[in-house]
């Protein structure tokens, strides 16, 4: 076992190391050089897409709230990469390569000439994605605690380390590298899971779902009051479940994806829109076969631990991040956890080097980037420097993520997570995704517009999480200082209603109306 495992970090290591000696600008450290294979960009931009929290946390989410969560896949498929690549990807490549632009933030303030909106969104990115960051880690730090059998803390220190050498060395080039060999890891290793679940079963795949679907009995008292009505249907429409499956899961993770800057990269990557296509079909083939077998897997779970213990999965094993571990244990041969464990870690390390490397960029690149360019060339001097300051601002975003992973730590029960991916997803595409979009489709939009667009999207997340929505205002604590209520709005179903329902519409028209009534300035040609 120990042996697969070191196998597995000497590759990544050699990965790496192959990346650093190939990273010789700030081009290259940004976006590889934008000469990336485009067999490495897209099993890269599946790696980063798919992590922990979709294989650990949203596959729990399955466990416990049912196939619902398949709706999630499909939108990650045919949004995420067939919308992504063909209507974002090909302009993204072309307007970047046109500005040289090595970022997204940088892409997003150079097409409307703005330091303030390359700045800003840079800012949104390094506050906001650490908490993201530091729940992706905390899913793969479980995977090291079952393969070693060692403390929380040490297998965090150790997981923290190996992530951040060779994100700090190689830049872009080392990321894509390593995510290429984790992607091949990942489709091999699910597919295996799938044909083991239904050999533990013991049954075909329309008997196993169909007697899943006959457990529907079985939904504990407090699921079903909230309304889960059995784990191959949707919950009641318009119950609590509903809400939270429909706008927090599938609609802010689905639609979120647009605009997330680890993924909007690597549209850069490459030099042409052929090699672009070609990460179409293999981007959908590698979500199938990752997510969509691993929602399935999750719901299925129900039925062998009833099966076996007379008891549905939550009932096993009470923190949803740890339902699909523990039943992998269950259902596969010892040898084969070795190798699921090296799955989960693919899948945190792949998402963990992108988020890092993206945070990173934000602050080294776009924000001290800005001041060392504001009015001055960016000679040979200048892009040395600015490439050290990203891999300084690379560590610093890896100290505060591996803080809040220690502060977390391995007791909390909640989907961590599942919830922390949405949140950030639905905060990206309140505020960054009305402007990128305007960017390459909508030329009257101004820079006011998509300044004042970026604020109305992230006060209105900020505001509806802190007052309105149950389960982050109530953890907050702040609406029940300040007004004695964990929520302003306690009757009916709002509280439970997704902050992207109403903070995207509104960054949207913001950029419109600002944009429309903006005589001062010209509209961006």
């Amino acid at each position: 076992m120990y042996l697969i495992v070191m196998v597995y970090f000497l590759a990544i290591g050699f990965l790496g190391y192959l990346g650093y000696k190939k990273t010789k600008s700030s081009k290259d450290f940004l976006i590889g050089g934008g000469e990336m294979n485009p067999i490495v960009m897209s099993l890269s931009y599946g790696a980063t897409f798919i992590s922990a929290s979709a294989i650990v946390g949203f596959g729990g989410v399955a466990a416990t709230f049912g196939m619902g969560i398949q709706w999630l896949m499909f939108l990650n498929m045919f949004v995420g990469v067939v919308i992504a690549f063909i209507i974002f990807g090909r302009p993204t490549r072309r307007i970047g390569e046109k500005l040289k632009v090595g970022s997204f933030s940088h892409f997003l303030g150079a097409y409307y000439g703005s330091n303030k909106i390359r700045v800003f969104s840079a800012a949104i990115i390094f506050i906001c994605m650490p908490m993201y960051a530091a729940a992706v880690l905390r899913g793969g730090v479980f995977c090291m605690q079952e393969v070693f059998n060692i403390d929380f803390e040490l297998a965090l220190l150790i997981f923290t380390v190996i992530v951040a050498s060779y994100v700090m060395a190689g830049g872009m080039k080392g990321v894509m590298y390593t995510d290429a060999l984790q992607g091949v890891i990942m489709v091999v290793c699910i597919t295996m899971i799938v044909f083991g679940v239904y050999k533990a079963l013991g049954m075909g795949f329309t008997e196993a779902n169909e007697a899943l679907g006959a457990m529907k009995d079985k939904v504990p008292a407090n699921l079903a009051e909230i309304g889960h009505q059995g784990w191959t249907s949707m919950p009641r429409t318009g119950s609590q479940q509903w809400f939270t499956l429909v706008t927090s899961l599938i609609m802010g993770v689905g639609i979120g994806c647009l605009a997330q800057p680890q993924l909007v990269v690597r549209f850069m990557t490459v030099n042409s829109t052929k090699k672009l296509n070609q990460g179409v079909a293999i981007g959908c083939i590698f979500l199938i076969i990752t997510v969509g077998v691993i929602y399935h897997v999750g719901a299925l779970s129900n039925l062998y631990f009833f099966n076996t213990e007379n008891k549905i999965a939550i009932e096993m094993v009470s923190a949803a991040d740890k339902i699909i571990p523990f039943f992998i244990g269950k259902v596969m041969p010892p040898w084969f956890v070795t190798l699921f464990m090296l799955c989960i870690l693919s899948a945190s390390m792949s998402t963990l080097s992108a988020q890092f490397h993206t945070m990173g960029a934000a602050a080294g690149a776009d924000i001290y980037g800005a001041y060392i360019t504001s009015g001055k060339r960016l000679n040979k001097e200048r892009k040395d420097r600015m490439t050290t300051m990203i891999r300084l601002a690379v560590l610093v975003s890896i100290l505060i993520s591996f803080i809040i992973c220690f502060v977390l730590g391995e007791s909390n029960d909640s989907p961590i997570i599942a919830i922390s991916t949405s949140l950030f997803m639905g905060i990206c595409a309140s505020a960054f995704l009305p402007s990128y979009f305007c960017a390459l489709y909508w030329k009257r939009a101004t820079r006011r517009g998509a300044y004042a667009s970026m604020w109305v999207g992230v006060i209105t997340t900020i505001l509806l999480l802190i007052f309105i929505h149950a389960k982050e205002a109530t953890a907050l604590g702040v609406c029940k200082a300040l007004f004695g209520t964990d929520v302003l709005i306690t009757d009916g179903m709002l509280k439970f209603v997704d902050p992207i329902i109403f903070a995207f519409p509104l960054s949207c028209l913001t950029i419109v109306i600002v944009s429309l009534l903006d005589k001062k300035e010209k509209q961006i040609a």
